[in-house]
This record gives structure tokens, sequence and C-alpha cells, in this order.
């Protein structure tokens, strides 16, 4: 049998994208496949670098393709290319391939926490990551994330766009940038509006596969006016098990749903605590209240984030865990669940191009 381009094609149809439900040479992810002599070089182009099966799909095609008659070599290069929802459209911002919002149903269940820590983890994945703190009554990524510059002194480029200041490999922006830090920001509809069409357009954000937006916990003008002024990929729900947050929860994602964002999934944050000494698992907050919304509502559970005292410094001292801490459980956590929101995005993007089908 001759070693031709459709020989090593039809070898790589039996590796399945496990997300998309199809074979890496339908979706169109190999590229430039070459020969010389027995030698063989191809690239795996994926929807996504935080890909959790990316090493895996490059050892299959290596030993698929090193298998067949007369290969004496295989080089196979993994690289990445995540694809906007929908294509450009008149909502769309230039340069920005996907805008995911995180929302919770009510304060305090560490919805910023939870944005920090997934735009960092997507970054050191390889990710072109960028982070908007819509939360205008409450704007705390500054410190989250050490960022620490005095009140309107952003720099502008040329054209009088603000330049978003960078932190452990992501961009950032916040009210908390821009207004004193105790100054209360009091602003009605309106306002709110223009600040986050002022946030989305006026920013030189350059490429970014991903802009993750921190909004205020409930369902207000702030979320209304991005689904109305930008095309969103998708909204992550951060609750905690209790039922409050719960109830809360089912709020925040039926007005998602009212907006026509699609939802990628629950997290469920302070999930439980594991004693350091031995190991004993502890549910403060109660059990199992992602997992019920997820199941009732038909969405996905992200993952569980358990409690660490170095979720909580590491926000208060400007290191989040994902950096201080990256092999403590929380950190492995929000890793697991970047790439998972990776590739909801990545099935929301393919489907609008009619290459896989809906659930």
């Amino acid at each position: 049998m001759a070693l031709t381009q459709e020989t090593i094609l039809q070898t790589l149809k039996s590796i399945q994208d496990p997300d998309l439900h199809k074979d890496i040479v339908t979706l169109g992810f190999i590229k430039d496949v070459k020969i010389e002599g027995g030698a063989v070089g191809l690239t795996i182009e994926l929807t996504t670098p935080a890909c959790p099966v990316k090493d895996q799909m490059k050892s299959e095609a290596e030993a698929l393709v090193g298998a067949l008659p007369g290969v004496t070599s295989v080089a196979v290069n993994m690289t990445a290319q995540v694809r906007a929802r929908g294509g450009m459209t008149s909502q769309a911002i230039p340069g920005i391939r996907n805008i995911v919002a995180i929302g919770a149903g009510k304060g305090g269940v560490g919805k910023s926490t939870t944005t920090v820590n997934l735009a960092i983890a997507l970054a050191r994945k390889g990710a072109r990551v960028g982070v908007i703190d819509a939360d205008v009554y409450g704007p705390n990524l500054p410190q989250m994330l050490g960022i620490d510059i005095e009140p309107g002194h952003i720099e502008l480029t040329a054209d009088q766009k603000m330049i978003p200041p960078e932190a452990h490999g992501i961009k950032a922006l916040s009210i908390g940038m821009l207004v004193p830090k105790d100054q209360a920001v009091i602003w009605r509809g309106p306002m709110l509006h223009s600040a986050v069409q002022q946030f989305m357009r006026d920013v030189a954000w350059g490429e970014l596969d991903y802009l993750l937006v921190d909004l205020p916990p409930g369902t207000g003008d702030v979320a209304i006016s991005l689904a109305q002024s930008v095309g969103v990929a998708g909204a992550v729900v951060v609750t905690t098990p209790q039922g409050v947050s719960v109830s809360d929860v089912r709020k925040a994602i039926g007005m998602f749903q009212k907006l026509n964002i699609p939802i990628l999934g629950v997290v469920e944050n302070m999930s439980y605590f594991a004693c350091p000494h031995c190991n004993e698992r502890t549910e403060i907050f109660g059990r199992g209240g992602g997992a019920e919304i997820a199941k009732d509502l038909k969405v996905a559970l992200l993952g569980d984030v358990p409690i660490d005292t170095r979720v909580r410094s590491g926000g208060d001292e400007g290191a989040p865990v994902v950096v201080a801490a990256p092999e403590s459980p929380a950190a492995l956590a929000f890793s697991a669940i970047a790439s998972k929101v990776a590739a909801k995005v990545s099935m929301q993007a393919m489907r609008t191009l009619r290459i896989v089908e809906s659930d």
C-alpha cells in the first residue's frame, strides 16, 4: 500500500474528539500533511489550547501513523485556533473571539475568585485572555490580581483607547482602576450601559481568545446591557451548595436563558473542606446543590471547588491560588473547570458553523 496523504487521513479518522463527537479529520483538525520518503509530518489544530486531551491525541496520531507500512518517523505538531461563535457579527468586537459571562444569583459565592482563577488557568494553557470587572458596585479584581495603579492613570493609545494593565498573563480592566478606592459607584441603568460599552469598545484589548466578564450578582442591568451590546458565547454560573444560593442561581440561569445566552455550566464553589491533617471531608455548606441544579435545569456541572484558605489569602495578596499553589486541590479544580469551559465554548462555535450537532 502506497504511503499517501489520503492513507494518512483515513488512518487518523479513528481518533475522535470526546466533546465534539466526531473524528479529527472530519472536524478539519488535520493540517499540513507532509511525506518525505518514510518521514511523515502533520499538524493537529485544535479549537482551544486548553483541550484536556491534546497530549492523548498527539500520542494516538503518532502511534497510528507510525504503524503504517513504510513510515520511518512521525512528527506531530499540536496547535490551536480558537473559533468565534457565529463568526464576526455586527455585535462582535474586533480581535475578541469569545466573550464569557461569569454570573451568580447572589453575592458572596466566590464569583470574582472563580473569574480570576479561570482566566489565569486558561492563559497558562496557552490562551490569550482578558478580564472585565463589570461588578461596578464591588470591583475587587485589581486587588485579586495585584494590580496597583492610581485611579484614572490608565495609559491610552494614540486614538485614546485604554490600555488594560496585565497581571499573571492576562489583561484586565475594572471600574476600580478608574475611581478612588473609597468612592462608592452610584450609577443607574443608562450609565451602566455606557460603562459596559466603553469597557468593550474603547479598550485596546488586542487579539483575545477569551474575554471573561465578571458580572454583578443578581439579574440586573449589566447583564442585560452585555447581552444587548455584544455577542456572548456563553455564561458560567457560580453557586455554593446551600439551598438559598441554589434558589438564587436558578433565577440567574433563567435570566441568561431569556437573554439567549447559552449556559456553559455551573460551578459549585466552597463545595467541601478537606482537613489537611486527616483528609476528612466536611461539607460545611451542605451537599450537592450544584449537581441538583445541573440535573433539574439540564445544564452541565463544570466542577466542584473545595474550601482552601489559600484561595482567600491568594485573592487578598494579589496571587490567585492557581498561581500561588498550582498543585492544591482548589487550583487543580479551577484548571479542570477552565478546560471544560473552553471545550463548551468550542462546541458552541462549531455548532454555529454546523460542523457538529446539538445534544
